[in-house]
Parts: C-alpha cells; structure tokens; sequence
C-alpha cells in the first residue's frame, strides 16, 4: 500500500486531483482531507490500514494539485460535498466508505433564524444527503453533525436537489450551438413566452456573440 497511482477527474473549472493506493477491484474508501491539507495527509495512514480496499485521497478544489476555483468565488463548503459527489460519480461508486478529516468533515456555520452555531461536517453531510451511498463512515477527530430537527427535512430536500441538479446540467454540457439572428430570437421567445419579438430582440443585442459560424 505504499505505492500510489494520480488520478485527475474533470471538473467545470479544470480538474480535481487524487491519489490512489491499493487493488482498484478493493472495496472502496474515498479519504477527504483537513482544512488547508491535502491528499498527502493520508500517506503514512494508508499503509496501515487493511489491504483488500481501493482508497482514493482527493485533493478538494483549491488545495493539493486540484485546480482552484475561478478568481473572486468562494469557496463553500457545501461545494466540497459537490466535490465529494462529482468524484464517486467519475469513479461510478454507488457504495463506498468515507473516511474524513478535520475541514474533511467539519463545517461552521449560523442559523441566522435561531442564533444557533453548529458543526456541520462534510463527510456527515454527504452521508446525510446520499445515505444510500456511504456503507461506513470514519470520522477522525469528530465532532458530530448537528442541525435543529426542524430544519432537518428542508435541509435535506433543498441541498440534494441543488446537487444533482448541477451535476445534471453539467453531465449534459455541449458545445454552444451557432444560430442566424432569427432563429436566436425564436429560441429566446419559445424559452421566454413573456418577452415581445421586440423585446427579445434588444436582449439579443447584448445577450448574443456574433462567430463566424452564426
């Protein structure tokens, strides 16, 4: 288990990094790492622990050889859960282990409703939003996942359709189609049934890059 593989997985704003140790048939354990870590916080772990399992340490955007995000956006945590999904679905893993540490399962945030500081942990919250994909989940230095029970349903239903909804639409990026300034307009009209042809036409004026393809 000392020998590792790289594996590098597309991402809309270049690629997020892993490593890879042990037989790729193994039983799956996907390994997240601290705040401002990396995978390499998993090298003298990894060795130790059992050898039938296939474990991927990935660097979440913007640490490690991951690429950052885009100059000016934020980096929220609920993105690295994005992260998390983005990989086990490049993997094609519908069952695995999560094993977190530190940032890799610790969140900060506030309820602004209830004044209520919480813990809420990016391993926890995958497990939380995906269940029926996580088998085992490993906590190093935890500190629980806490939100209000009333919260909880909403939660669950808003952030899980945030996900797979981005995930969706970026699964079905296509190169941006040419059209002749008429067809732009009906498009824009069939997509906008508001909008007056005079009006979609403005928008069009600024909302539209002339190629030499249309």
């Amino acid at each position: 288990l000392g020998m590792f593989s790289e594996l590098k997985f597309p991402v809309p704003w270049g690629h997020v990094a892993a490593k890879a140790w042990g037989p790729s048939e193994g039983h799956p354990v996907l390994c997240l790492h601290g705040w401002l870590d990396n995978a390499n916080t998993f090298d003298k772990l990894i060795p130790l622990l059992p050898r039938d399992c296939y474990y991927v340490a990935m660097d979440f955007s913007g640490h490690g050889l991951s690429s950052h995000r885009p100059a000016g956006s934020p980096y929220h945590f609920l993105d690295y859960v994005s992260d998390v999904r983005r990989v086990a679905a490049a993997l094609q893993w519908r069952r695995f282990t999560l094993m977190g540490h530190s940032m890799g399962k610790m969140k900060t945030s506030l309820n602004a409703e209830l004044f209520f500081l919480s813990y809420c942990f990016i391993s926890p919250q995958f497990c939380f939003l995906y269940p029926e994909m996580v088998d085992k989940l490993i906590l190093l230095e935890n500190l629980g996942f806490l939100l209000a029970p009333e919260d909880t349903e909403a939660w669950l239903k808003s952030k899980r359709m945030v996900i797979d909804r981005l995930l969706s639409l970026e699964a079905k990026q296509q190169t941006p189609k040419a059209r002749s300034p008429e067809a732009a307009l009906q498009r824009l009209l069939e997509a906008n049934r508001h909008l007056t042809a005079e009006g979609g036409a403005i928008l069009l004026q600024r909302g539209a890059t002339e190629t030499p393809a249309g």
